[in-house]
Order: C-alpha cells, then structure tokens, then sequence
C-alpha cells in the first residue's frame, strides 16, 4: 500500500549539494485535518435531520490478514466522525451469486450509505471482480470503482462522483505543500483502476498537463524529469530513481530509490 506522504526527492548523496530538500507533508496532520473537516459535516447533517446518521458498511470475503487491518482502520475513522459502520464477512466458500446478491440487498437497503467491497476477495471460487465492484449502487460507491463514477470522473464530473480514496487524498497532500497543480506537469506511473488512472484524470481537471507512464514507457527517466508533480504508484520499488526528478518537483507514493 502507498505510503501517503508528499515531499521533493532527492537522493542521500546529493543532499550536500546546492538542491535542497521540501519540507516534508505529515501524513497522520493531514489525516486529523481531514477527519476534523468530516466530523463537523456529518454533525451538521445530523442537526439538520434528527435521527439521521450516515451509515457505511464494508463487505469482505475471506479473512485476510492485510484486509482485517484495513477494514477496522476504516471502521475506527468512521466511528471517530460519527458514521454508524458496519463490517459483514462472507467466508471464504462463498460464491459469485451469493457475493452479488449480498451487494444487491445492500442496496436495497436505505440505513447503508456507503458501500465498501474490501479488494482483494480471497474465495475458493471464481469471482469476476470487476461484476462484483459494478454491482454496487452508484449513489453507494464510495470507493468510486464503478463504471458510472469512473466515467463521471474521467469526464470531469468532480462534483457528481465519487472518487478513489488514495488519488482523492494524493490530492489533499498536495495541497498541503502549498503547490497548485494548476499549469503544471504531472507524471502519473501506474495506470490502475484504483489508483494510477483516477490519479491521471484527477490532476488533469485540476488544470495540470499530464504525461501517464508505465512499466511499458521506454523514457522513464526522460518524462519524470520533466515532471513538476510526480506521482509513483507503481507498485515497484526503486523503480524512479531520486537523481531522475527536477529540482523543487513534487512527489507523491512509494516506488522511488536513492
């Protein structure tokens, strides 16, 4: 998982050069900023409808160490800013059908919110993902995985989608440096669902010119040091290398060596 942090890079051994290093964003500061910002919208709707509290539920299947830690991270946040969250385990037995018809009820049902399928699902069975995550209520889709918020997004419906969690806070860590990305050039590499493609969208309708790289890209080090913002997931260590990056550059996620 990435390391949430924004930050210029350099390499330890040009520290003693005339680059300096940017000050480093604290991650756990913009976490307590965000969740402070939160739990006053959610008491504001609540004194606005009495009786009303959002709830949000996460569907796991299977029991996975990594997933476990996640998903009570979740329910804890959620708990802190005054959202009523559930967790429902299906084991590892479960099939498609059962998976989808448990999502289906979901939906159906006008307590829930927010829905959250914890990914990866670990089952014995064959599951198609992607029918799983698009089986979830757009209006529900707080992950923003499904095909209709990644479209909205893609087309620059900021304010009529919901948006992935990781590039959504990528962006409010780099707001914190005080750096618009308006005008600017962004690298994104990685180009998944989840992280990679939404992050490229969302820079882009924030105003920034963005170059989307890969493992495939065969100037890597030639687009990232043209990059003002840098954004690496990747999933790949030392992938980029620290001497690669412009002086002053940004830098978002892990997959960055010395």
């Amino acid at each position: 998982m990435w390391s949430l942090f924004a930050r210029s890079i350099l390499p330890s051994h040009l520290v003693r050069t005339r680059r300096s290093i940017a000050t480093i964003v604290s991650g756990t500061r913009t976490s307590r900023l965000v969740r402070d910002r939160l739990k006053t919208e959610v008491d504001q709707m609540r004194t606005e409808v009495p009786r009303f509290r959002p709830g949000l539920l996460v569907l796991q299947v299977g029991h996975r160490d990594d997933s476990n830690l996640y998903i009570s991270t979740k329910l804890k946040a959620a708990a802190e800013i005054g959202i009523e969250a559930k967790h429902i385990r299906l084991p590892t037995t479960a099939t498609q059908d059962q998976v989808l018809k448990t999502i289906w009820t979901i939906n159906q049902d006008p307590s829930i919110h927010g829905l959250i399928v914890q990914l990866p699902l670990q089952t014995e069975n064959c599951i198609d993902t992607q029918l799983v995550t698009n089986a979830v209520c757009p209006e529900k889709d707080v992950d923003g995985l499904t095909c209709m918020n990644a479209g909205k997004l893609s087309r620059g419906d900021l304010d009529d989608c919901f948006i992935p969690c990781t590039p959504n806070g990528c962006m409010e860590l780099i707001r914190q440096t005080g750096v618009s990305v308006e005008g600017k050039h962004a690298v994104v590499i990685g180009r998944s669902k989840i992280v990679g493609a939404p992050m490229r969208d969302l820079l882009l309708w924030n105003h920034a010119t963005v170059t989307s790289c890969h493992s495939k890209t065969p100037d890597l080090a030639l687009q990232v040091s043209r990059a003002d913002v840098l954004v690496v997931g990747a999933g790949r260590a030392e992938m980029v290398r620290g001497e690669w990056l412009k002086e002053g550059a940004v830098r978002e996620g892990g997959g960055v060596g010395g």
